[in-house]
């Protein structure tokens, strides 16, 4: 030691007898086991992101007894920094979990300076050498150590709350070898772990985040309101207004979910304005933890009581079997008089365009519609609403695809907007959804039911449109039309009601009907509500798929064979009209009804067919064509897709079965 150290010291030690440097050197070392330099024992601190604590000796000092005070250093530099930890770990901003933490150590503190206060005694009474004092010092060592390990490392890394609680835990494990020691770090958890299982504890029972540092594993993000359910597509409430953080305690990784979810339940329920109180006989306090696992037990019970309240509310009080099936009713086209009424009395203002559509009007005419069909036993058909979009169904799903996957889907590069539409190809149904319901039936959800109702809707209008050109074709019957262009135009129409038949049938019977009942039929052992958003999500996808609205490659002839139906039932007036000559042409009376009903009668008068026409045989020879190439394409399409999509099987077969039909005609 150089000379300055040994100025340091008083009159050096070694001038005295062993006996008495004994005597001096336990007096020192029983202040420096609390903190306090002695006469000749001096304690330097070197401050730094790691504190480094050192004992200076007299170099003078026996030997012996140099060595047997070096050997309880340790302890007394175990003791200062774990009370150096408490002081500054008790401030306000430290977190709860530190205080606790700092409590169970002064508390230990306590009984360590009790220890030394009973050393010191037997000291006075002279009953104390410093062989004795090592010996009766060496039991707290090992435990000393352990906690300076801990405390060392979580000030180093600032840490606080779970990372505090997952440090004591992994330290514990790590001294299994050493029962005591390993008990000590077991009950510091515990008692650290206090305040977190009472933050846990308000959760569980009552959906309450009470964390006023921040150190629960469970975060909330206020911004995310439960309106935003109905009114945003990528509404994130229900995935993010509540989610789990890093740094979950390890005694709880494996239940974390349950725990978010159990709170996100009973939130719901007193947002609702339930009453979310656990029973009695479930409250169990969470205040510790242990080897037996009860607190998992009454998590689970928690979460029990939770999910069961949830679901039953959803599905008594608020009638979520009967909103769906209602939705069914309208937007996945369930209910047959209603939407030919409506399409009736709507007919005028839905051949309009987008812009020019009155959905004022709409809605009246919906209403009218809903009040004078069998829709009006329906209690809830009041929340049914019009909405005319502003661009086709094409371009719709290629929005849908960009949200869905985050990209421009390739596949959806080749849709082709139409050149011109109206009403009819933009107009939809939504549904006024409440909160809770609005947690299953999101604006999202909704977003998908409109996506098969326009598509659904759609082939419908064909269909009526196929209808009417069928019926003036059956209003010239009584003229022999045997190999003109009327007898090929006749055969045409019925070949293209025969394809939009089996495409409503393959929507309705093969894709919907059986897709619902097995969604139903789920929903009714479903355990949670999460169960049931993932029930009734995987159903709407099954639907959007197999009804070919998410395969733009089948989806593109599908709506070109439409176009071509349209464009020929409209022109089935002219072709008719065209090919027939009366004697008497106020004889010509059309009975139509917006859906080109038009019917020949021959009162006295001679109908002479025409059979020279060649425009009008032109025209139905080009129609023919055009729909026979795009019928045997989307029939070739659909075969070699049926390996990869056994559902489309179906269609191909009808498709195929139209196809033969239309060859042997």
């Amino acid at each position: 030691m150089n000379q300055t150290t040994v100025t340091s010291f008083e009159k050096p030690i070694g001038c005295y007898a062993p006996s008495v440097q004994e005597l001096i050197v336990i007096d020192d070392v029983l202040s420096a086991m609390v903190g306090i330099e002695g006469r000749y024992i001096l304690i330097k601190t070197v401050r730094g992101k790691n504190d480094d604590i050192s004992f200076l000796v007299d170099p003078s000092t026996d030997l012996a007894l140099q060595e047997l005070a070096k050997r309880i250093f340790p302890l007394c530099k175990y003791f200062l920094l774990i009370n150096q930890f408490v002081e500054s770990r008790s401030q306000f901003q430290s977190g709860l979990v530190n205080h606790a933490f700092s409590a169970a150590l002064r508390a230990l503190l306590l009984d360590y300076q009790a220890m030394v206060a009973q050393l010191e005694h037997q000291f006075r009474l002279g009953r104390l050498s410093l062989q004795g004092l090592w010996f009766y010092c060496q039991p707290m060592m090992r435990s000393m150590q352990a906690l300076s390990t801990v405390i060392q490392k979580a000030s180093v890394n600032n840490f606080s709350g779970s990372a505090v609680l997952n440090l004591l835990q992994s330290q514990a494990k790590a001294m299994a070898g050493d029962n005591a020691v390993r008990l000590l770090l077991e009950k510091m958890t515990q008692c650290a772990s206090s305040a977190y299982m009472s933050i846990l504890e308000r959760w569980v029972y009552e959906g309450v985040i009470d964390d006023p540092y921040g150190e629960f594993f469970i975060a909330e993000d206020k911004s995310l309101q439960k309106e935003s359910l109905t009114q945003d597509y990528e509404a994130k409430y229900w995935r993010q207004r509540y989610s789990l953080k890093d740094g979950i305690p390890s005694f709880l990784a494996n239940i974390a979910g349950t725990i978010l979810t159990t709170g996100k339940y009973l939130n719901v329920m007193r947002e609702c304005g339930h009453n979310v109180q656990v029973p009695p006989s479930e409250n169990s306090k969470l205040m510790n933890f242990g080897s037996n696992h009860h607190y998992l037990e009454c998590i689970k019970a928690a979460y029990n009581f939770a999910s069961g309240e949830l679901l039953n509310l959803i599905k008594e009080k608020y009638d979520l079997t009967g909103r769906l099936r209602s939705i069914k009713h309208y937007l996945l086209l369930d209910q047959g008089d209603f939407l030919v009424h409506f399409m009736d009395i709507a007919r005028d203002e839905l051949a309009k365009k987008p812009d020019e559509v009155s959905v004022e009007k709409l809605q009246s005419l919906l209403d009218l519609a809903l009040r004078t069909t069998a829709a009006a036993a329906d209690p809830f058909h009041e929340g049914l609403t019009c909405v005319v979009e502003r661009s086709s169904l094409l371009r719709r799903l290629d929005t849908f695809n960009d949200l869905e996957v985050g990209q421009r889907n390739s596949g959806n590069n080749d849709l082709e907007e139409p050149v011109s539409i109206t009403g009819l190809e933009t107009f939809s149904l939504s549904y006024k959804v409440q909160w809770p319901l609005s947690i299953v039936l999101s604006r999202k959800a909704l977003a998908k039911y409109q996506l098969i109702f326009r598509f659904l809707f759609h082939c419908k209008h064909v269909d009526r449109q196929l209808c009417g050109a069928w019926q003036v074709h059956q209003g010239v019957r009584s003229i022999n039309t045997r190999g003109t262009a009327i007898s090929r135009s006749s055969l045409l129409c019925r070949s293209m009601l025969k394809f939009i038949n089996s495409l409503l049938h393959y929507l309705t019977f093969e894709v919907i009907e059986p897709n619902w009942h097995l969604m139903y039929n789920r929903l009714q052992s479903a355990n949670s509500i999460d169960e049931v958003i993932q029930h009734h999500d995987f159903f709407l996808d099954k639907c959007l798929r197999e009804c070919l609205l998410l395969l733009p490659e089948l989806l593109k002839k599908v709506e070109r064979l439409k176009s071509m139906c349209l464009q020929y039932a409209a022109a089935t007036q002219w072709l008719i009209s065209s090919s027939i000559e009366l004697h008497n042409p106020e004889e010509l009376i059309d009975d139509s009804i917006g859906l080109n009903k038009g019917k020949y009668r021959k009162s006295g008068q001679v109908l002479k067919s025409t059979t020279r026409n060649v425009a009008v045989t032109d025209s139905v020879l080009k129609f023919e064509k055009e729909f026979n190439t795009e019928l045997q394409s989307l029939g070739s399409i659909l075969s070699s897709s049926s390996q990869a999509e056994p559902y489309l099987a179906h269609l191909a077969q009808w498709i195929v079965g139209v196809k033969n039909e239309q060859k042997g005609l």
